[in-house]
């Protein structure tokens, strides 16, 4: 394909994809603005999942386990395990165990979670085990960050991963094989104490911090339950007094959480994923005049080879020489003007129009940020 035909696709593409940007703004912007529920901006303050850990033993592995040469800590590991069922090893004997990996046993605890009930575990390898696959979890006591246990883990492992080894080293790997779940695996034998019930008053916390959406929110509650029920504490809590009676008081959440409340805009920001070229400009970017032109320059070096053949009867010698063949190639894109408070169709409609590719609108977007134009702040992921 030629230099002047993949330029052209190229433009072709981004093309469309800028139109369906400048469409969607378009749409977004005749849309009325939309409630949303309490329960779905914000959390309940002390109302929250707790993260837990152990380190534990999966057993029954087809030589796919650890190697202990490598991992020496997987046989005191076994060791420490059989010596709990009054199974002595001998000191200082070295052993393989290819069907037993150390793995690390990883589960979310939700609030109000009590005892008997279970939850789902991660289970990974810790050292070399190149699959888990088939494998069982032995007891694996989890902790908190207070180092008390609160649930025990165990069960067989489901593993979405596959992996084959030739005996010359080659090897095909599908997904991940070192890391598995258990649903159910862990039953919890602690409930973690909440909040909830302390005080006379809640607090939420809101997802997205902000000084509008914060006050919406202490207003649709005042408006719903009473002047001076609640009060924005700052830009992301919002304080509500409560019912001290348990009961009343999740009658009382419940109808709170379920209170429709309109955010604020969000800040004016333009996203660039650096890696993908993903470029994403919210609907309050705006730019101050400025006068903007963008070309691009195309090299093309070709290389090939020429015979020489010399005359007839003479002394030389045909000879293979090298050729190189260089073209440059310039586009003269015309510069374009953005009016005061540019929106982003404005934005849209502009770079559409000489065509640029994605890292091309990353460049002038960096140069409109550093000149001043751009009234938004430019991150890049």
């Amino acid at each position: 394909m030629s230099v002047m035909k993949f330029t052209e696709l190229r433009k072709s593409s981004f093309s469309s994809v800028l139109s369906l940007l400048l469409i969607a703004q378009l749409w977004l912007g005749s849309s009325p603005a939309q409630a949303d529920r309490l329960k779905d901006i914000a959390n309940l303050q002390g109302v929250q999942s707790n993260q837990l850990v152990g380190v534990g033993l999966v057993t029954g592995l087809d030589g796919t386990g650890d190697q202990t040469t490598q991992a020496p800590f997987t046989a005191e590991s076994f060791r420490a395990y059989l010596d709990q069922f009054g199974i002595p090893m001998p000191a200082g004997q070295t052993f393989q165990l290819r069907n037993v990996a150390v793995v690390s046993v990883q589960a979310e605890l939700p609030a109000f979670t009590k005892p008997g009930q279970t939850i789902d575990v991660t289970v990974s390898s810790l050292a070399n085990a190149s699959s888990l696959r088939g494998g069982s979890l032995e007891r694996t006591f989890l902790m908190g960050v207070d180092g008390e246990v609160y649930a025990m883990a165990q069960g067989n492992l489901i593993v979405g991963g596959l992996g084959v080894e030739g005996a010359d080293g080659s090897r095909i790997s599908i997904n991940v094989p070192s890391v598995g779940r258990i649903p159910g695996g862990a039953t919890t034998v602690k409930e973690v104490e909440t909040a909830f019930n302390m005080g006379d008053h809640i607090t939420f916390n809101l997802k997205r911090a902000d000084f509008t959406t914060a006050r919406r929110v202490s207003k649709a509650i005042n408006d719903f339950m009473g002047e001076g029920t609640a009060a924005a504490i700052d830009a992301v809590s919002v304080r509500v007094r409560a019912p001290v009676d348990s009961q009343s008081r999740v009658a009382y959440v419940s109808e709170l959480e379920n209170i429709e409340v309109e955010q604020g805009s969000a800040p004016a920001r333009v996203i660039v994923n650096s890696r993908t070229g993903t470029i994403v400009i919210g609907e309050n970017v705006r730019v101050s005049p400025a006068a903007v032109t963008h070309g691009s320059l195309s090299v093309t070096i070709s290389e090939g080879f020429g015979v020489s053949q010399p005359a007839p009867f003479s002394d030389g010698e045909t000879a293979v020489l090298p050729q190189t063949d260089i073209t440059v190639a310039q586009e003269n894109n015309r510069m374009f003007l953005f009016d005061t408070g540019a929106t982003l169709s404005d934005i849209v409609q502009a770079i559409n129009a000489v065509g640029a590719a994605p890292g091309d609108l990353s460049a002038i977007l960096e140069a409109l940020k550093q000149s001043g134009s751009l009234r938004a702040d430019l991150i890049v992921i």
